[in-house]
């Protein structure tokens, strides 16, 4: 007898709250299983990524550098 064929005569086998906690042990694995597959991290796009968020802090940075420069400005001639 297959391995499919013994799970599937237990499973005929068991009550109505075994199969529940089967179903959700079987929704486990299945997130489980999704979950393994998405962690894994494409470096490339991590760098590109950290790449472009330093590049957008820079603009900012500066951004914040022209304005905070200009009330110092202000301030002197007041």
């Amino acid at each position: 007898m297959s391995l499919k064929e013994n799970v599937l005569l237990e499973l005929n086998s068991m009550q109505e709250v075994e199969l529940k906690q089967v179903a959700d042990y079987l929704a486990f694995l299945k997130y489980s299983s999704r979950r393994t597959r998405t962690s894994q991290v494409d470096e490339t796009e991590i760098s590109k990524l950290y790449s472009e968020f330093n590049d957008e802090d820079s603009e900012l940075s500066e951004e914040g550098m022209r304005e905070y420069a200009n009330a110092l400005s202000l301030e002197d001639t007041l």
